[in-house]
Order: C-alpha cells, then structure tokens, then sequence
C-alpha cells in the first residue's frame, strides 16, 4: 500500500466518521426540538363548590388542614417551575357549598378569585345554575371585567327565549352572559403554545339543575360542532373541553358508560377532557382513541396535572398526577389576604342577619359522625343522617311556636312537631345535599352551613328553604323504596328520614324491597295507613326531585306532591316555611340553630349511635321474599304466569303436532 492512498483513506474515514456524529447529534437536537412533539401543560380542577379555605381533615387522630385556595397556589408555583408555560383550567361546580356563597351577587368571590390565582377558563356545573337565571345574571354583573373567562356552548337561547314561561328571566341572564363575555370557547397563547378551551354541561348535570329556566342543546352534538369550528376558524396546538359530565361516580359504574368517555368516543378530535360533575378521582389517566380524560376530585382537596406531548400528529399522556393539597403544603399569603376580605364580607352581607358569624362556635362533637368522603356509600341509617333530618323538625317547630312530641328544650327532636301551621310528621334528606360532616372538637356557624349549604330561595338569598308537602302512606312506602331500591344505583337518592322507618332485603326484587313501612311520631310507632295524609318537610330542591320519581321510574313509583287539602302541588315555592319575621327557614340554618340549642352545647350521644329507623334484613326465607307485595311485585308475578303460560301452551302445540304426524303416517 502507498503512504499517500493510506493517508487519503485515514482523511476520508475522518470526515465520514465526523459526518456520522454531526448527523447524529443533529438527529438528537431535532427529536428534542422537532416542530412535531410539543409538551402541553396543564394545571386543572373542578367541582371546587366554593372551598376556597382549608377544610378540616382527620388524618392519624388528628385534625389537620387541608385543601384550598392557599396551597392550592403553592401547589400551582412547584408545578409551573417546571413548566412555566402551563395553562389552568376548571371544569365547572366552582360554586356552592361554603358561606363564600352567601356573597355571589354583591362580590362573586369564586369568580374573582379564580382570576385571582390565575385560571384561564372555567365552564358552568349544575350548582352555578342554583342561583336561576336572575341570580346566576346577578353573578356575572357583579363581577364583569374581573372574573375568570367563563365558556359554555351548549345553552340553547333560541328555544328557551321562544318559551314564554321562561323567556324573562332567561333574557335577564343572556344580557349578563354577553356583557361578561361568557363564550362557547376560547383561544389561550402561551411560550409558543396555542390551545382552544371549550365548556359543556352533560346530560345528568342538566337533569340536576331544575331551578335553571334554561333549555340547553345536547352536550355531544354541541360538542362535535364546536370542535368543527375550531378546527376551521383557528390554527391551534390542541383542542380541550371543559366538560360538566362526568365519569364512574359509583363503586360498580362502568366507565364506557359514562358521558365523558362517549363524548371522547363520539368526537375523537378532543385532545383532553377534564371531567367535572362526578367529583371522581382518576388516579390515571383514561385514555379514549387519541383522547385523554383526567379527574383530580372534589372541593379542592387535590389538583390534577397532566402533560400532553405530541408525536406523529397525535398527543398521548406524557405526566399524569393527582397532588394532594395536604397539612404539609404551605399556604400562599397573598391569597390569604385576598381571601380575608371575602370572610368579612360573609360575616357583613349574610350571617349577621341570622345573629350569626362564620367562625362562631355552637357546640362540642365528641362523636365520630361518618366523614363525608364515606357519607352514603352504604344503604342504612347513618347518626349525620338522623341528626340533619331532626333537625328539620326542630327548625319547623320553632318557626311555628309548635311542639314537639317528647322533646325537652336542649334535648333530640325527633319527634312529631304539632302547630297550628301544618307542624311536620316526616322529614326527609337526600345524600345529594348533603355536602359535609362534623369533626370532632368545636363545631361553627360554618361547619353547620357547609353540611346542607345548597341552593338559594325565593327571598333571593343563598340557602334551600325548608318546604311542606303532603304525601300518602302509599307515597311513603314509595319514598322506602326510592331508598331501598333506586339509591343503589344513584348515590344521591339514599334517603335520611325522620319519623318513617323500614326494613330492606336486598335478596327481594327490585322495587319491592322495603317492607314494614311504620309512622313513629315520637311516643308512638304505627303502620303507615295508605290514604292518610303525612305532612312532610324537605328542602326546595328535594321536594322538587321527589315530585320527578313518577316520570324516572316510568310510574312504578307514584310520589306526587300534594297541599294539606290533598290537590297536587304545582308551586313549591308556594309551601316555604317562613318564621314569625317573614325570613325563609333555610335547611342550613335549621342545622346551625338545633345544635346551638343543645344541653351544655354539647351534640348528644343520642347521636352516637342509629335507632332503627333502617334495618336490613338479609334473609332467603320464603316469608321474608314475599310478604307485602306492591305493584311491581304484582307485575312481576303476572309475567312470569304469562311465561309459563306461553310455555306450556308451546309445548302443548309440539305435542299437538307430533300426534297428527303419527296419526298421518
């Protein structure tokens, strides 16, 4: 060999071995920088229901504070320096279940602090229609120009201007929302990152705001039009929908039936969901075709981050967490102080009025009540329970200068309350509004608010009023079986009543589980007599609900509100229970009031333990399974008599037939 060729070799390999590398290493950089793969951030929330403060927990014995707005910032710093570029989103229900409510239409604190910490969009849950249309109106002018970007697409003005009956009220709140600015969707900029924000109300959601005066078109159908829009109107990196739908809620539920998930499998072009309503923790992500649904839970107890990052045209889940705002996240003192003036307004504006303020002590809790994370997971009787819907009676006879069978003042009032009025034999509360429990150690004006905090009355003011309807025994038996039967499949539904009582085998049909169905007034326990009318009390939206079992049920079970005449009650807001000064009975207050009326200001140890006003009997014993049949035991039984029936008349034709072929052959 030539010691020049030799040389040109070893040059030649050289360059081509520095071209492999520079090659390589550019191949490096490009996977890193490729306009092809982008990381998005998001920050999200939903269902927050106004928990803006810390809220007590019990975590080894003790009580701690967690969850809030404070470490919620905290939380929201430790991700961003990380990722400073990440959006914030909510996914609805920001309102609703602390006294920050009470303010909504002279300060709209969520609103403003929303914007406050940072958020780039929330949409609309079921509970920021509590307030109706005019309140809901009130919100948004109280807080235009300083509130966070509100979207919502699926609101049908033009059939709800077109109904007459809805049409005032209705315009109030399209003006509001168009001087807010409320949108079906948004355009947000961030480091190089454009993303399209779009909110929607689901179906369940809808169903659950009676008191909108709204029409609202199909969340899907919305859903795929306004993602057709966006993709032709904007060039941006991603499309995600604020969705006020939901997931799996209870244990049993499956996801593919939820509405998120049909929404991702029905417009696939949604990059993310974030799925308010449920109040569901996905602690991963679900990921549906090219969509990716996430849930962190509820009353900011948690927030969920999620990278998204794009490869080939498409995103795929990148991180995925569920941070919990726990005792040993700091609080952000800016957020603090502009929390703290919000506080004095509650105090001012709303709990001054009923001889309260927020953090006023009432009473001592030395009993373990069910948390509220595990409040009505279980069919039964539950001590909250019955203490919430004693509290009812208490409230009615006070309001009425009644009495209350075998009550003593700073005693348990569980007993029927007797005025000239219209007093109350039964009460009734759903697990759907009930949104807190009781710690151990001292209980406040707030803590009691925020147990029954729903809602807002005819007086305009924040709170479901306490209403009496009449039912009959038969209706009661059907009230049981909504217990009984439905609540296993609608969490909301299981019941907690005061002065009816039953039992419930799980093994018997469904719709006809409840039996034993007994009236206890207080000294006295019998059965419910069918054509008699009971004065029942309930809040407004209870009350509402229960007059819509006839329609959920198909006429299975018939619950229809009546007046004390027995004539079907057309006006709930007709049967509000006022006191002496002309002021609604609020359910919160009715909570707040009987436990600051307890001996030594102490909650009983009545409460410490339940009374049978639930029992279950889980038996197969043959008398067990079918005593005291109702309708739709009837109904069974004739189907199943039809079948046989259809049965042997089958096997009589075979029969038939195969005698004439023999007698033919």
């Amino acid at each position: 060999m030539k010691k020049g060729y030799g040389v040109k070799i070893l040059v030649v390999g050289v360059l081509s071995l520095s071209l492999a590398v520079s090659g390589l290493c550019t191949g490096f950089v490009s996977a890193e920088t490729s306009e092809e793969e982008k990381d998005i951030s998001i920050i999200f929330t939903h269902d927050m229901h106004s928990h803006m403060d810390a809220d007590k927990a019990e975590k080894d014995g003790k009580i701690v504070e967690v969850g809030g707005f404070a470490k919620l910032k905290t939380a929201m710093a430790r991700v961003k320096s990380d990722y400073p570029g990440s959006f914030v989103l909510d996914a609805g229900d920001f309102a609703m279940g602390t006294p920050y409510q009470t303010i909504f239409s002279q300060e709209a604190s969520e609103m403003k602090m929303l914007k406050f910490m940072g958020y780039d969009a929330t949409t609309l849950g079921n509970h920021e229609f509590d307030y109706r249309a005019t309140g809901l109106a009130k919100m948004l002018n109280s807080s235009a120009d300083q509130g966070v970007t509100l979207l919502c697409a699926n609101i049908d003005w033009k059939k709800t201007l077109a109904d007459s009956d809805l049409k005032e009220d209705a315009q109030v709140l399209k003006n509001a929302c168009e001087s807010y600015g409320v949108k079906d969707y948004t355009v947000v900029d961030r480091d190089g990152i454009s993303i399209a924000v779009f909110g929607i109300i689901g179906l369940e959601a809808i169903d659950f705001a009676p008191e909108s005066g709204l029409l609202f078109k199909d969340p899907v159908e919305t859903a795929g039009k306004v993602v057709k829009e966006i993709k032709k109107n904007e060039d941006v990196d991603a499309i995600v929908c604020l969705s006020h739908s939901g997931t799996v809620e209870e244990e049993g539920d499956a996801m593919e039936e939820s509405e998120d998930y049909i929404l991702a499998e029905k417009v696939p072009d949604i990059d993310v969901i974030i799925s308010g309503h449920s109040h569901t923790v996905l602690e991963g992500e679900v990921k549906v075709g090219d969509t990716t649904i996430v849930s962190c839970g509820s009353y900011n107890a948690n927030m969920g981050h999620v990278v998204i990052t794009k490869r080939d045209d498409k995103y795929k889940a990148k991180e995925y967490e569920v941070i919990e705002l726990d005792e040993f996240l700091d609080k952000n003192q800016a957020v603090e102080a502009e929390l703290d003036k919000y506080r004095k307004y509650v105090d001012e504006d709303y709990f001054n009025n009923y001889g309260y303020q927020a953090n006023q002590s009432i009473a001592n809790n030395s009993i373990d009540f069910t948390s509220i994370t595990e409040f009505s997971l279980q069919q039964g009787e539950d001590t909250l329970g019955d203490l919430l819907s004693d509290s009812y009676k208490y409230a009615v006879a006070q309001a009425e200068d009644g009495a209350i069978k075998g009550y003593e003042d700073g005693g348990v009032a569980w007993g029927e309350v007797i005025s000239d009025k219209g007093g109350a034999q039964v009460t009734v509360v759903p697990s759907g509004v009930v949104r807190s429990s009781f710690f151990k150690g001292d209980v406040t004006v707030s803590d009691a608010f925020n147990t029954l905090s729903l809602g807002y009355g005819k007086d305009g003011k924040p709170g479901y009023p306490l209403v009496r309807v009449y039912l009959t025994g038969k209706e009661l038996k059907a009230i049981a079986e909504v217990d009984a039967s439905v609540s296993n499949f609608m969490g909301t539904a299981r019941l907690y009543s005061s002065g009816l009582g039953y039992s419930w085998n799980p093994n018997r049909l469904i719709l006809n589980r409840a039996v034993d169905i007994k009236y206890n007034d207080g000294e006295s326990i019998e059965k419910v007599k069918n054509d008699k009318l009971y004065s029942v009390i309930a809040d407004l939206y209870s009350c509402q609900m229960l007059g819509s079992v006839k329609a959920k049920s198909l006429g299975l079970l018939a619950i229809d509100p009546k007046d004390a005449e027995g004539n079907p009650i057309r006006d709930y807001e007709a049967n509000i229970i006022y006191d002496d000064n002309g002021n609604e009975v609020k359910a919160w207050y009715a909570a707040a009031s009987y436990i600051d009326s307890f001996e030594n200001d102490e909650i009983p140890d009545y409460y410490s333990e339940t009374h049978n006003r639930k029992l279950e009997i889980d038996s197969l014993n043959p008398v067990e399974m079918l005593k005291q049949p109702n309708k739709v035991a009837a109904i069974a039984v004739v189907a199943v008599l039809a079948l046989i029936l259809i049965v042997i008349g089958i096997v009589m034709l075979v029969r038939m037939i195969r005698r004439r072929r023999k007698a033919t052959s």
